[in-house]
C-alpha cells in the first residue's frame, strides 16, 4: 500500500516531466505515447510494462542489445529519455496496479527465455520484479545474466531496509551518472 502511495505521489510531482516527454514524443514521431510490453512479473506470470515509446513503431520486439542496428529505431532523443530514465516514469502505473515494487529484480521481457530459467532455478521468480534493483545498480546493460540472477540472489539473501535505501540513492547516482547504460 505504501508504494502505491508513493508512486502516485511521485507521479503528481512528475507530471511536468511526463508532459514535456509526451510533448517531444508526439511532436517528433506521432502517437502512441506509450509502449506497452509484455513481461514476467511475480511466480513467472505475465503483466504489461509501460514505458514512453523510445523505438520507432516499426521496431522488433526483443531487447536493444539483441538488435543488429538498434540506432535506426531509436526516436529523436530517444537515447536522451533511456540515459536518464525519463523512460521509466510510466512505469509508476505498474506499481499503482501492484505489478511491481520500486525495488527488485529488473522484469524479464516475456522472450527472455533464458533468463526466465536461470530465475526460476533460483527461487528468484517468486518475487515481484522492481523498477530498479541491485543488479541494476552495480551494471545494468553491462552485465550477463549470470551476473544479473547472482547480483540478485545476493539481494534476495541480504534483503533488508538500508539495502533498499542503498539501491535508491545508488540507482539515483547511475541515472544522473548514466552508468551502465549501453541503449
Amino acid at each position: 500500500m505504501l508504494s502505491r502511495l508513493i508512486a502516485i505521489l511521485l507521479f503528481i510531482i512528475l507530471i511536468p516531466v511526463f508532459l514535456i516527454v509526451s510533448i517531444i514524443i508526439v511532436l517528433y514521431d506521432g502517437f502512441p505515447i506509450f509502449f506497452k510490453q509484455k513481461r514476467i512479473g511475480e511466480n513467472n506470470n505475465y503483466f504489461h510494462l509501460y514505458k514512453f515509446r523510445t523505438m520507432k513503431r516499426d521496431a522488433p520486439e526483443i531487447a536493444t542489445h539483441l538488435m543488429r542496428n538498434p540506432e535506426r529505431y531509436i526516436i529523436k532523443f530517444g537515447n536522451f529519455f533511456r540515459k536518464y530514465s525519463l523512460d521509466e516514469i510510466p512505469q509508476l502505473f505498474n506499481i499503482v496496479k501492484s505489478d511491481m515494487h520500486f525495488i527488485g529484480p529488473r522484469p524479464a521481457l516475456h522472450n527472455q527465455i533464458d533468463l526466465k530459467v536461470l530465475r526460476t532455478k533460483n527461487n528468484i521468480h517468486l518475487i515481484k520484479p522492481g523498477l530498479t534493483g541491485w543488479a541494476q545498480v552495480n551494471g545494468r546493460d553491462n552485465i550477463s545474466i549470470i551476473e544479473k540472477v547472482d547480483f540478485e540472489k545476493f539481494y534476495i539473501k541480504n534483503h533488508s531496509i538500508f539495502l533498499d535505501i542503498k539501491i535508491i540513492f545508488l540507482t539515483l547516482f547511475k541515472v544522473v551518472s548514466r552508468k551502465g547504460v549501453s541503449h
